[in-house]
């Protein structure tokens, strides 16, 4: 089964692993959620510090 791919310096979508202007193409979607998740921890302390400093926590 083929994959949507993004390339990572022109942002354009492609099936192939490299892309046609000679950059990487990624996953475009972030990892499934999972309860085991071993840095869910850290992820979610960053994200109040940034909230924090915007004033809105």
């Amino acid at each position: 089964m083929k994959h949507i791919l993004k390339c990572s310096s022109c942002c354009s979508y492609t099936l192939k692993e490299k892309c046609k202007c000679g950059g990487k193409a990624v996953t475009p979607k972030p990892a499934k959620y999972t309860p085991e998740d071993k840095y869910g921890k850290y992820r979610r302390e960053v994200k109040k510090g940034n909230l924090t400093k915007k004033g809105l926590l």
